[in-house]
């Protein structure tokens, strides 16, 4: 095999692992396993994840305002925060969050969206496009947060004869 053909063989493979590397230490993914500082399924995080998914954003809010005190720089529990706030209609208190989120993690995927579908919410769309640029730049090879950004901008965009 050819010098040229072995160094783009070790190439593609040395991309693939740091694509894999990236893919497995991405951001929130070892919390939304459940992998937060409690593994069990039970964890503080994991409980206010299902309220957040049952809709009993004030359950969620009160869990997730206990985890913040302990650690006040956590990304996602920032966002999720924000996310409960936006919920039961406090925007100003869930930007406050979603903003504090992208200050502790810029490329934070889930506050990307979320700020975006605030910004949409309260009739800011040029804010929501300016999220999802910054989401289109850090989803290279695509990602759901960016797609279900972009198809709620749409959608804001064609009710409002948008163009």
């Amino acid at each position: 095999m050819a010098n040229s053909t072995r160094l783009r063989i070790f190439g593609y493979l040395a991309m693939a692992a740091m694509l894999t590397a990236g893919i497995l230490s991405a951001p929130g993914e070892a919390r939304a396993a459940g992998g937060d500082d409690d593994d069990a399924p039970t964890s503080e995080y994991s409980l206010a994840r299902k309220a957040l998914d049952d809709g009993d954003y004030d359950a969620a809010i009160d869990k997730l305002a206990r985890l913040h005190e302990k650690d006040p720089e956590d990304a996602d529990v920032l966002n999720l925060l924000g996310y409960g706030y936006r919920k039961v209609g406090e925007f100003d208190l869930a930007r406050g969050y979603y903003l504090q989120a992208l200050a502790a993690e810029p490329k934070h995927r889930g506050a990307n969206e979320y700020i975006g579908e605030l910004y949409l919410e309260t009739g800011q769309p040029d804010k929501a496009e300016e999220r999802l640029a910054a989401l289109d730049d850090d989803c290279w090879l695509g990602c759901e947060e960016y797609t279900d950004l972009k198809e709620l901008i749409e959608e804001y965009k064609a009710e409002k004869g948008i163009q």
